[in-house]
């Protein structure tokens, strides 16, 4: 399985952007599906938005979508969430993940309906004033 090596998390301001990224161990073809989680203390990891590698169709949670945009750079195993108009939610760690399967959607990998197992360091966003 795939393992992640994230970067880029940074503090920035409420109505601001940043741009994570995060690089694999190995070459990601046409049959993993990525995906970028979060977590913060207290609460369960979840996922905020993820790609299916076939078709190209995404999903994000609720509270991200219009905000936040995944995409992929196929040449270097590289996948980026650009976050835009940030807000204080948005605080956690960030994680990538990736599945593959012919069932696997990009909703079922953010639901997590199937168990991920390789998790990287995860890079830490921080939205303040």
């Amino acid at each position: 399985q795939l393992q992640f090596e994230e970067s880029g998390g940074d503090l920035v301001q409420p109505g601001g952007r940043l741009r994570i990224s995060c690089v694999a161990s190995g070459a990601i073809g046409w049959q993993n599906h990525l995906g970028w989680f979060r977590q913060v203390p207290g609460k369960e990891r979840e996922g905020v938005a993820c790609i299916n590698s076939r078709d190209g169709s995404t999903y994000f949670k609720d509270s991200v979508k219009d905000r936040f945009t995944i995409f992929r750079d196929f040449a270097r195993d590289k996948m980026y969430l650009q976050m835009d108009n940030v807000n204080l939610e948005d605080t956690g760690r960030y994680y990538c993940a990736s599945q593959s399967g012919p069932q696997v959607t990009a909703r079922s990998l953010c639901l997590m309906e199937k168990p991920i197992n390789a998790w990287g360091l995860g890079t830490q966003v921080t939205v303040s004033s």
